[in-house]
């Protein structure tokens, strides 16, 4: 037996094979283990940020991909006590197997570092999320948001300088400088996308809008659904899902309907020649009268604005409270437009229309 786990293979013996492959199902068989015991250092150490936090919400988000770093980091770790065997000592397009291994290991542990490291971005999100959510500013609920969106952006771009540093072995110092001309010239090249990306941090901090506002821009009328790095996703009334560039939101000219503090209601009436001044006179204080029993209503006029060839004409304006439900604004003009139409009834005035005259003629 001795002589069979001291044997040869590949540049090492039996045992030192068997010594790996137990290493790494044990790593297997505790990685569960070692993960939530990981896993629950961490929350003892946020639970004091958040009391409130599901301790199972930050394990679904850090035990998996603390799972596979462990096992990979141990792994990599046992293979690297093996001789490396002389039969793979050979070159790929002038690469050697060992270099590409190396390559490939070092690479796969960055991404599953940086994975891990995203996944902690989410939970430290979710924290902030929970706090935001106390307070009745809906600003910091899309700040949050946002700011999670760059700084994954970030760690996704150091990802990709530690790969290149670990599997491609490249002075990142280098790289950076050379990056800093090359992204001059990236900036000039997607300006427009630049040009995005400003606008949004423009919008984070001067709060034209907010997530959940009702606006109108360039013709659409919406709610915010989100707020992005590059655009704005809005909600329209006909119920369609629109990206407007953050460039355009900001050039634009923007009426945030959410911060309205009145609804204005316009009516425009045209009489017919026919009714009396008298009959005029009197439609001013009904109208008024009308408007008057509705508590909602907060300002109003009607008054007789102009007269001519075809009609008197008669405007009635009034304004009411924003906090109102748009289906009860709907109903609230529905009653005043019935009420109106039923003093013009009861008075016997008339709208003005359009008459139309045909005469025949006899030809003989």
């Amino acid at each position: 037996m001795e002589d069979f786990l001291e044997k040869e293979f590949l540049n090492n013996t039996v045992k030192s094979y068997l010594v790996v492959l137990a290493t790494i199902v044990v790593a297997i068989i505790i990685k569960r283990i070692v993960s939530k015991y990981v896993a629950h250092l961490l929350y003892k150490l946020v639970a004091k940020a958040s009391k409130n936090l599901a301790k199972k919400s930050f394990s679904d988000l850090v035990v998996q991909p603390l799972n596979l770093f462990f096992v990979l980091l141990i792994t990599f770790i046992a293979f690297e006590k093996l001789n490396f065997p002389e039969a793979l000592d050979f070159k790929v397009y002038k690469v050697t197997v060992k270099a590409i291994i190396e390559c490939i290991t070092n690479g796969t542990l960055v991404v599953a570092f940086i994975w891990l490291c995203l996944r902690v971005m989410d939970f430290i999100a979710m924290i902030m999320e929970e706090k935001a959510h106390q307070t009745n500013d809906l600003s910091d609920n899309q700040l949050i948001v946002f700011f999670k969106d760059f700084f994954k952006v970030i760690l996704v771009i150091i990802g990709v300088l530690l790969v290149l540093r670990f599997s491609f072995h490249k002075n990142i110092g280098n790289l950076l400088t050379g990056l800093s001309i090359v992204g001059a010239a990236i900036a000039l090249a997607t300006r427009e996308s630049m040009e995005n990306l400003i606008a949004s941090f423009i919008i984070f901090f001067d709060k034209p809008f907010i997530m959940g506002d009702v606006v109108k821009v360039q013709n659409f009328v919406g709610t915010i659904e989100k707020i992005g790095l590059r655009s704005t996703r809005i909600r329209t009334e006909s119920k369609t899902y629109i990206t407007v560039p953050n460039k355009q939101m900001v050039d634009s000219i923007l009426d945030n309907i959410t911060l309205r503090t009145q609804r204005k209601v316009e009516l425009r009436l045209e009489l017919a020649l026919s009714t009396s001044a008298a009959q005029l006179k009197e439609l001013a204080p009904g109208i008024k009268s009308i408007l008057q029993q509705y508590e909602s209503i907060e300002n109003y006029t009607a008054n007789l604005i102009d007269t001519g060839k075809n009609a008197h004409i008669f405007a009635v304006e009034y304004f009411t409270s924003m906090p109102q439900e748009i289906n009860e604004f709907n109903d609230l003009r529905e009653e005043v437009n019935l009420a109106i139409i039923l003093l013009l009834e009861t008075s016997k005035i008339e709208l003005a229309a359009t008459n139309t005259e045909i005469k025949l003629h006899n030809v003989n």
